[in-house]
């Protein structure tokens, strides 16, 4: 089956596997996911994720993460800029989401990088996505 926007199958496949309350969850791999699920293991929102041989390609398989009572840690996930509509932001307007405890995933010229790492780092780009 084609996809037109692997970011959004990425967080619709995760959010399906954390209300379904999956360990893990294989998706067909990327550079560009490899960065959003590095970014989401260091901000605490999975326990570990790895590459492994498909019948085609690499799959990403994610360890999600949950609470002891088994809620999971990430709240939601929300595609910002999506194919039809991108969304770019200077590195002071990057947004914060509820009131800085969520993180905003920005796709910059320096990389995929947290809005806090772009504007730590000075940079803008377009705001692939939150998470909360």
């Amino acid at each position: 089956m084609a996809v037109n926007d692997p970011v959004a199958d990425f967080l619709t496949r995760v959010r399906n596997a954390l209300s379904a309350q999956h360990d893990t969850v294989v998706i067909t791999s990327s550079k560009f996911k490899v960065e959003l699920a590095r970014i989401l293991r260091e901000q605490g929102y999975i326990e570990d994720y790895g590459t492994e041989p498909a019948r085609v390609g690499e799959a990403l398989r994610i360890r999600l993460k949950y609470t002891d009572e088994r809620a999971s840690v990430i709240s939601g996930l929300k595609r910002v800029s999506t194919p039809g509509r991108r969304t770019y932001v200077h590195s002071g307007e990057i947004p914060k989401i509820l009131g800085g405890m969520g993180t905003t995933i920005i796709s910059t010229s320096s990389g995929v990088m947290t809005g806090h790492d772009a504007k730590r780092q000075g940079v803008g780009g377009e705001v692939v996505a939150y998470v909360w």
